[in-house]
């Protein structure tokens, strides 16, 4: 399937690259701390009967970062602001991990453009009882291949950067204390989803996460960790597929 990459532009310097495909209904999946070749499988799977947006976030796979450009806020409203450009409307909004606070901070504001929030091993929120594993450590403990000794020299200095540009964004914690409580405005139709085997930020997290949402339902994905769309990419489809078709059977 042929992906159309745009770059929009906004004011201060700021560059957003976007890759499109499919066609059909608009879903904006907002990627990662592993970027958007992290939900690359994932999103074309969808764009086989969506119109699917993956935008890159500043900072991360070597797209620019402004320097005032310095919160998960300033992601979301930008993000806000590009459905509003493309004028897209009843929006799932799909978010993984980091993108998942992203699309929490989108969903409180986003009341007239979202159809659907999908949260998939997402921060973003502070639960008591539940630390997040700092970023620096968290990829090399959920994921042995990521070991720094087997990365390459570039690849080393792609994670390097990425820790920065989350610290920069997380300000040394992956979460925001005010979040929890305004996810009582999202109306919509939500979906948690978490692998089983997540040790970056546990499942109690994600099922607190699912009770914050007025309107969600959480889901466990058996055999996977931080990232079931790549442990489990059949099974996390599956569920999300459902999802969707319950969200359209609805309107």
């Amino acid at each position: 399937m042929n992906t159309i990459t745009r770059r929009e532009m906004f004011a201060d310097g700021l560059t957003v690259r976007v890759d499109e495909q499919g066609s059909g209904h608009p879903i904006l999946i907002l990627h990662g701390a592993g970027g958007p070749q992290s939900v690359a499988g994932f999103a074309a799977a969808l764009a086989e009967h969506a119109h699917v947006f993956v935008p890159t976030h500043p900072g991360f796979a070597g797209e620019p970062r402004p320097e005032w450009f310095t919160g998960v806020d300033d992601i979301a409203l930008t993000s806000l602001d590009l459905l509003e450009r493309l004028d897209l409307h009843d929006v799932i909004v799909i978010g993984f991990s980091f993108g998942g606070w992203i699309a929490a901070e989108l969903a409180v504001r986003a009341t007239t453009h979202l159809g659907g929030l999908v949260l998939v091993d997402a921060a973003g929120i502070q639960v008591e009882g539940y630390e997040i594993t700092p970023p620096a450590q968290g990829p090399a403990r959920n994921n042995q291949r990521s070991q720094p000794g087997q990365l390459s020299p570039e690849q080393a200095a792609a994670r390097a950067a990425t820790m920065q540009t989350l610290a920069v964004y997380g300000k040394d914690r992956m979460y925001d204390v005010k979040l929890r409580r305004r996810l009582a405005r999202v109306k919509v139709p939500a979906l948690v989803v978490w692998g089983e085997n997540d040790t970056i930020i546990l499942s109690g997290y994600g099922r607190a996460y699912a009770e914050s949402l007025p309107n969600a339902r959480f889901e466990l994905i058996p055999e996977a960790g931080h990232l079931p769309q790549i442990d489990q990419p059949e099974r996390l489809l599956s569920v999300v597929r459902e999802f969707l078709d319950s969200i359209a059977v609805s309107r």
